[in-house]
């Protein structure tokens, strides 16, 4: 008589899992839990760096504002700034404050507002912003002449932090949004000019970039123009003809 071969085990749903079955679950389980961890760190670990920036709380500054090409406060009294500090302004959401400021264009001024910072680059949120009778001092501009700069062009609002990540083209679409609504431009260079990685962007008559600029936001580019450092900001006045996208 010949020996009965054992049946292969047989998953019923009502019934409980053999332990044959069982074994293998478990074993594909585990494989799957593993997979997905990996998965997840890789995916993480290829990300770009969101950036340092942050909000950093409420303050009440005074300073000389300079409304060309676009908003910027230069400290003169603060109990959270050193004097000089350039703060670039911003509005609520993805606005900027040019309404408020070209009144007050080179007048000594209070601020009040949320502090934005990154690195060695300062922003307010402006909550109100009025003028003090006092003259103001002059700011010093200081040329550094013509350069070729590879960088980011991005908004000056969230690349402070607003927004993590505040540049790249994860931040394209918000970036031109904050751009459309007043929020100063800035670039962000690959290699410094006397000793800064920030600059304030303008046109070549050191007025505000025109919507072209909108489509070459969030990528690598090459551009060329004059640097002002005027107070302690750096200026870029780029010649928007002759941005070129970097491969």
């Amino acid at each position: 008589m010949s020996e009965q071969k054992p049946e292969a085990p047989f998953f019923v749903g009502w019934a409980p899992a053999p332990g044959a079955i069982c074994g293998f679950l478990l074993a594909v389980s585990l494989a799957l839990i593993a997979f997905a961890g990996l998965a997840s760190y890789m995916v993480a670990a290829t990300q770009s760096d969101p950036g340092d920036g942050a909000f950093m709380g409420r303050v009440d500054v005074a300073g000389v504002l300079q409304a060309h090409p676009y908003p910027v406060l230069h400290v003169t009294d603060s109990d959270r700034f050193d004097e000089g500090t350039a703060l670039i302004l911003s509005g609520g959401g993805k606005f900027g404050v040019d309404k408020e400021a070209l009144p007050l264009d080179g007048q000594l001024v209070k601020a009040r507002g949320v502090w934005l910072s990154r690195g060695d680059l300062n922003g307010l949120q402006i909550g109100r912003l009025e003028a003090v009778e006092d003259a103001a001092t002059p700011l010093e501009n200081t040329p550094l002449g013509r350069w070729k700069l590879t960088g980011e062009i991005c908004d000056g609002k969230c690349l402070n932090g607003a927004m993590r990540p505040g540049q790249g083209l994860a931040h394209k679409a918000c970036a031109n949004l904050c751009l459309l609504g007043g929020v100063p431009p800035v670039f962000v260079s690959t290699g410094k000019v006397d000793g800064t990685e920030f600059f304030l962007l303008g046109d070549a008559e050191n007025g505000k970039l025109g919507p072209d600029i909108l489509d070459q936001t969030a990528t690598l580019v090459e551009v060329e123009g004059e640097i002002m450092k005027r107070g302690e900001l750096h200026v870029f006045n780029i010649d928007s003809s002759t941005i070129r996208r970097v491969d």
